[in-house]
């Protein structure tokens, strides 16, 4: 099947390629088998989700043409297959074509930060109070409607008299005035501008019709409307367009991906030939086994069933234990096991959920000496932890000045540098009286923060700053980042619980020394050669020979975003799909494991295993023995537990 769509010339092909069939190197085959049918390379585009993705698509093709005698005349960039992501496309169209945008080829790029620091300004500008309304929740509903080729013209026409569109408009112009000021564009636009480049001017849409011939696009179901329609466009009349992708594998809807591009990729493209890429070289056939037992359940998705020529394996094993503490402790005395069998630390992933999931397992690997690497930000660098430990450090030591200028404006107060240098110069005197009551109000939540520090639980702390700064208020937003901002601030209290059993002034000097220290001992773990931790969306594409899946319980995964009561069909279906990718990353062997008693937000909770587990054939599973690695008599054992 992979030999039949590399062979593909015209015409569009739509290949469905499951987890671990081989389709990077499918696609190079198909991009080398072109030029070998006389396809010059300059007519090839590639288009992938990440610069990683590029880089390696580019490596294999290089490889591959060099192999086959085709480098020559591929000296110039101009001559070789075009690979690269959506956004740096994007780059590349609008820097030849930025003067009908009225911007020069070297406008600029706004980062995540610099586009944030616009939207507060658009806030402040239309008048608003950035406490009451988000600029990060107003830049992400923008993002989403850039995404479905909204611009603000038609966003404002649509917005009629609704409340919150009228005051996400009026800040979407603000911003785009500022945009402009800057001669500047956001991540969006590079996709939405290059968009409306192509189709509102003919010539230059028939300029690179020509050029790119033959175009390919992966992981497609992760394509949003701005993206999907980008693709469109470049394909034109002669349908030479070879999608990959996976159905079960889309994740990222909260972003804007659109399941519905996949799945409706033969209705658009009359006459496309839809190959299935089956067979699976990565895992065992166990693995496999129970990845399909748990995506079939889904509903919206394309049939098929992976298999493998690889051996049946061992079984998954399921790790059962009583709280998250017996959980990390558990997951690390089996990677000792695993070790001492001749496995590399380098060779061991863990994957979990959501971020907050990775403190107990960070603190169990420390105490057990087994060397790690989270993805991502540790859980002590997170800006929303960092802030409330600084606010409690600022409280007990009000000439921490590195403390204060970290939260002086956070969430945002309208103290400003200028009122911030008066204040380190003491001399608040000379502030306008509205300045001075922005200060004293601030000096007066630090005294707050102090005498409660000194007089109630650690626990209740984090609570008490969390509310009373405005932080939590200001993450209730109803994004997914912001959800896992307050997971991460719930994940605190959860690990602040433990110094409540000391004098309040003891524990919090305690927590912020730990806290202090916990980052040290990170920053000495940069080798390679570690345990990863992460996300399962950032192990999306990574394989390991062992996998551990941790925190298989209901709520948590499939996960229940806060204030919902329940988990949506589309969700589920989504949380589905996300225990399958997280499922097939693995080569040999799986641990799934949960626990009967988890801690969230300082509150211990019973907890019953993840629907998700059910899914999978006994004959799959077996249940690990698992020594106890009590660090302390208060500590619970490691148990199992049958349901």
């Amino acid at each position: 099947m992979q030999r039949e769509a590399a062979v593909h010339k015209d015409g569009p092909l739509l290949i469905i390629a499951g987890a671990g069939t081989g389709k990077t190197s499918t696609l190079t085959h198909r991009i080398l088998n072109l030029i070998k049918e006389g396809v010059p390379p300059s007519e090839i585009l590639a288009i992938t989700f990440t610069n990683k993705a590029a880089k390696e698509m580019s490596i294999r093709v290089a490889n591959l043409l060099e192999k086959y005698g085709f480098t020559a005349g591929l000296r110039y960039e101009d001559a070789r297959p075009w690979i690269g992501t959506f956004h740096s496309l994007g780059v590349y169209v609008l820097r030849a074509h930025a003067h009908v945008f009225g911007l020069t080829k070297h406008f600029a790029i706004l980062d995540k930060s610099g586009a944030s620091s616009l939207m507060k300004e658009a806030v402040k500008a239309e008048g608003l109070d950035p406490k009451q309304f988000s600029p990060d929740r107003i830049g992400n509903v923008i993002s989403r409607q850039k995404g479905n080729l909204m611009t603000v013209e038609r966003y404002r026409t649509e917005a009629g008299n609704s409340y919150f569109p009228t005051i996400v408009a009026g800040v979407w112009g603000r911003y785009e005035e500022y945009l402009k000021r800057e001669k500047a564009l956001d991540f969006d636009d590079l996709i939405l501008k290059t968009v409306i480049l192509l189709r509102d001017n003919p010539e230059i849409r028939a300029s690179y019709q020509k050029r790119w011939r033959y175009i390919h696009i992966d992981e497609y179901q992760d394509t949003n409307g701005a993206q999907y329609e980008l693709a469109r466009l470049l394909t034109g009349t002669t349908k030479n367009i070879c999608v990959v992708g996976d159905a079960d594998q889309n994740v990222y809807s909260w972003r804007g991906a659109n399941i519905q591009n996949i799945l409706n990729f033969e209705q658009d493209y009359e006459g496309a030939q839809t190959i299935l890429l089956e067979e699976n070289y990565r895992s065992t056939q166990t693995i496999l086994t129970a990845a399909n037992d748990i995506i079939k359940k889904n509903t919206v998705r394309k049939e098929k069933n992976l298999y493998t020529k690889n051996s049946t394996g061992e079984k998954i094993g399921i790790i059962e234990t009583y709280d998250e503490g017996g959980e990390a402790r558990a997951i690390g005395q089996k990677i000792k096991e695993l070790r001492a069998d001749g496995a590399q630390p380098e060779d061991i992933a863990i994957l979990y959920r959501a971020n907050f999931q990775s403190r107990a397992l960070e603190e169990a690997f420390l105490l057990m000496d087994v060397p790690y690497q989270v993805l991502g930000v540790r859980f002590f660098e997170r800006k929303e932890v960092k802030d409330i430990l600084s606010f409690i450090r600022a409280g007990l030591n009000p000439d921490s000045l590195s403390d204060i200028k970290r939260i002086i404006d956070v969430p945002p107060r309208g103290i400003g540098k200028t009122t911030l240098a008066k204040m380190f110069a003491k001399d608040e005197a000379s502030l306008p009286p509205a300045g001075q009551k922005r200060v004293a109000e601030f000096w007066k939540l630090l005294s707050d923060i102090k005498e409660y520090a000194l007089l109630e639980k650690t626990s209740n702390l984090i609570k008490f700053v969390s509310e009373k700064t405005g932080i939590e208020a200001s993450l209730k937003t109803g994004h997914d980042d912001d959800n896992e901002r307050l997971e991460n601030i719930h994940e605190l209290v959860t690990l602040a619980t433990k110094y409540d059993i000391l004098p309040p002034d003891e524990a919090v000097e305690k927590l912020l020394g730990d806290a202090t220290l916990a980052s040290d001992q990170d920053s000495l773990m940069e080798s390679e050669n570690a345990v990863k931790l992460m996300t399962v969306h950032a192990s999306k594409g990574l394989e390991f020979p062992h996998v551990f899946v941790a925190g298989l319980e209901h709520d948590l995964f499939p996960h229940r975003r806060m204030g919902e009561k329940a988990v949506s069909k589309e969700d589920g279906e989504e949380e589905r799909r996300l225990f399958y990718v997280a499922v097939t990353r693995a080569k040999k062997k799986l641990f799934l494991s949960h626990a009967a008693v988890r801690t969230i937000f300082g509150e211990r909770r019973m907890n019953t295993p993840s629907e998700f587990l059910s899914d999978i054939s006994s004959e799959c599973v077996e249940h690990e023995h698992v020594t106890s690695t009590k660090k302390g008599d208060d500590d619970e054992p490691i148990i199992r537990i049958d349901w």
